[in-house]
């Protein structure tokens, strides 16, 4: 399986309202319940008013689109990283997922997969 490594710092964040956020960017996530509204976005765009913010984190994608019958990939990759203290950050679109992780263990966890047979590219 191909992971594709995601090239720029990412912010994940709670903001207060939608029009806070900036949706002509090229890269951001947002998830919205009847808790919370969080972002997860460049660095770089995140709203000046956020209501919390975690900045450092670093990212991969799965490369391809996932057909929703399979079973259990994010949970193999998230185990692989949690066998080496590596915590990550998940997000699931339609299409794929992509794993988020501190910065300072970032190079570490695409060396742990790539060394479990997953392709870095």
């Amino acid at each position: 399986m191909e992971l594709k490594r995601i090239d720029y710092k990412l912010t994940v964040c709670k903001v207060a309202e939608a029009s806070n956020i900036n949706v002509d960017t090229d890269f951001y996530f947002i998830g919205k319940t009847d808790e919370e509204l969080s972002l997860v976005c460049k660095t770089e765009d995140t709203p000046q008013s956020t209501v919390e913010r975690d900045d450092g984190w670093r990212g991969f994608r799965i490369q391809g689109v996932l057909d929703f019958s399979l079973i259990g990939i994010l949970s193999k990759l998230s185990g692989i990283l949690a066998d080496h203290k590596i915590g990550i950050f998940a997000i699931s679109t339609y299409n794929t997922d992509y794993i988020l992780v501190k910065e300072e263990n970032y190079e570490r966890a695409l060396t742990v997969l790539a060394s479990e047979g997953y392709t870095v590219v």
